[in-house]
């Protein structure tokens, strides 16, 4: 839900502007208006403050100054030529760069070359080692033959390397003696600074904010009052008239217009607003919307599962966000999302039940599984057990009577919404086509069930047909020409023919998504129990864990993409575009230390 906002305006005298500001912010409760970004982001001491911000922020995120950063890198750098270095010289043996030298000084050269092995002729030269199919050989050149040339057409000439594997191992080690001494460097320098630069990004935001405050001030009488506006929550209202009563200054309270850029203040249950960051990715409702969120949460969490489809990964999701909750685990990008993990982790264990699928086996095949424990499965319910039903699979019906359902849903929510916006006269085409989908679905339902007979279900379908058409096709845009309004709702019904047809089918992503996982899942299995055996040992024992390991967390990571992704897709894309959903409102941020 979106909390109800009071629209302040401020008129402050220029001596009590900036005291006056000071106990807005420490109250904490007010959303200034800022005036548009070309207004206020052009000014020279705001970008500044903003570049020092950056600065900061970036400090912070590397976690060093950049001199230690690059000396590090420097260092990791040195430390993988050297190991390319010594992998190189690695075909020569452990040769003694010294004599090398030794024999250039008295004159002779040494030529190094590969070339296969099946080439090789012993008069090239001498060889030193053999490899992959290839021999390295090496070609002494004395004094006297200055104008050396290699007329082995069908070998190659390598560089000489200049120190042996064993002398590059000694360098790999020296280096990584200074990696650790410049990472313990590292680590002093954010002991004994990552408070303190924790403490300059949030004075330097603290700065930022009232920088733009003030450039959102209108002056007014040549500088000598203030003027400027602010929203508050309607649950903050009373503690922050309280404090305008002591500060004794001129403000007025009213409700937001249509046209007021009122910022955004969700106010859900706990499990809703697991899901508000979703809703924050597409976009904030504007204040004279409805908030999505409610619709999105459970609907989310059913297509998460679907796709995912599996019990056991559920359990695994449940585990990794229980541990990333209690920061037993520490991830990143999934840091805060613990409890959102964990209710996806629920979704997927109670959906791969029901679809009889745990670590890609069948469990409603298997006959170790319990009886009684069957008979929830969606198996039990339709035929004989093979998950079809009317030659069709359980799963991807189901996916599409989701599908079916989530837009007629979307279109309700967008009838009532616009309605209570705009009034039933401005919505007529809008709840024409929800009566003759909505009506239309629902009538067939109850024919298909004997509920209707035929013939009452025919004058059912002409009165929707007729109710339809007229808000369709006459009524759509009241005040407007009929015959205008006829050709828009022509134009209408071929972009909600097509429309429809391909939203409802984009929801068999679900089924699709979930019946490859299981495929995978069980293919791995498949080879994890050929690589066991019908005489296991130790040996085929680890291969079969090993195997069924990676297949299953590989599996459940492309899972969880796909999980993630596809029902964003018809969340933003099927649902919103039913629903009218803009999503281009402005997030409620106070002004507050």
């Amino acid at each position: 839900m979106i909390t109800q906002m009071k629209k302040y305006t401020f008129l402050v005298f220029h001596r009590d502007y900036e005291p006056f500001l000071e106990q807005l912010r420490e109250i904490g409760v007010v959303h200034v208006t800022q005036k548009a970004a070309g207004l206020i982001e052009n000014d020279e001491a705001l970008q500044a403050a903003l570049q020092h911000e950056d600065e900061l922020r970036r400090l912070l995120k590397q976690g060093a100054p950049d001199q230690l950063i690059a000396e590090r890198a420097n260092i990791e750098q040195r430390i993988a030529d050297a190991k390319a270095a010594a992998q190189q010289a690695s075909v020569w043996g452990d040769f003694d760069s010294q004599r090398i030298l030794a024999l250039q000084d008295a004159g002779y050269t040494l030529h190094c070359f590969v070339c296969s092995t099946k080439a090789f002729r012993e008069e090239w030269g001498i060889p030193v080692n053999e490899k992959d199919g290839k021999t390295y050989f090496v070609v002494i050149n004395d004094a006297n033959n200055e104008n050396y040339e290699n007329n082995n057409n069908n070998a190659t000439p390598l560089p000489l390397p200049d120190k042996s594997e064993a002398q590059w191992l000694q360098e790999v080690e020296h280096l990584n003696g200074l990696l650790t001494a410049a990472n313990a460097r590292i680590e002093a320098w954010q002991l004994a600074n990552i408070d303190d630069l924790k403490r300059q990004l949030e004075e330097a935001r603290q700065k930022i904010d009232w920088q733009r405050v003030t450039l959102s001030t209108d002056k007014l009488a040549e500088g000598a009052l203030c003027l400027f506006e602010g929203f508050c929550p309607i649950d903050k209202e009373s503690e922050l008239n309280a404090m305008l009563a002591e500060a004794q200054v001129y403000y007025e309270e009213t409700d937001p217009d249509k046209e007021d850029a009122t910022p955004i203040k969700l106010r859900n249950n706990w499990f809703t607003k697991l899901f508000e960051p979703l809703t924050g990715m597409y976009g904030w409702p504007n204040y004279n919307e409805f908030d999505p969120t409610p619709i999105l949460a459970p609907f989310y969490l059913l297509f998460f599962a679907l796709c995912v489809g599996d019990a056991g990964y559920g359990l695994a999701l449940i585990l990794i966000g229980w541990l990333i909750a209690k920061e037993k685990l520490r991830i990143e990008m999934f840091e805060g999302l613990g409890p959102i993990i964990m209710a996806l982790g629920v979704g997927c264990t109670v959906v791969g039940y029901l679809s009889g699928t745990f670590f890609g086996i069948d469990i409603y095949q298997a006959d170790w599984f319990p009886a009684w424990a069957k008979a929830p499965m969606l198996k039990s319910w339709f035929g004989d057990g093979s998950g079809m039903w009317m030659g069709y699979d359980i799963m991807m019906v189901l996916a599409l009577i989701i599908g079916i359902f989530h837009i007629c849903l979307a279109m309700t929510v967008k009838a009532i919404c616009y309605t209570k916006q705009n009034g039933f006269h401005a919505t007529a085409s809008t709840w024409g086509w929800l009566l003759l989908i909505v009506g239309g679905i629902a009538t067939g339902v109850l024919a298909a069930t004997s509920v209707l007979g035929p013939q009452t279900t025919q004058i059912i379908l002409i009165v929707i047909a007729a109710i339809s058409a007229l808000g369709i096709f006459i009524f759509n845009t009241p005040g407007r020409n009929p015959l205008i309004n006829i050709g828009s709702g022509l134009w209408d019904t071929y972009q909600m023919a097509t429309g429809i047809l391909g939203d409802v089918l984009s929801y068999l992503r679900l089924y699709a998504l979930g019946m490859a996982g299981a495929m995978l899942g069980a293919a791995f299995n498949d080879l994890g129990m050929t690589v066991l055996g019908e005489n296991p040992n130790v040996g085929t024992a680890v291969g079969f864990v090993l195997i069924v390991t990676f297949g299953h967390v590989l599996n459940l990571l492309m899972a969880c993409l796909g999980a993630f992704v596809h029902p964003l897709r018809l969340t933003f894309v099927e649902y919103f575009k039913n629903v009218g959903y803009e999503g281009s409102g402005k997030k409620y941020t106070p002004f507050k230390i």
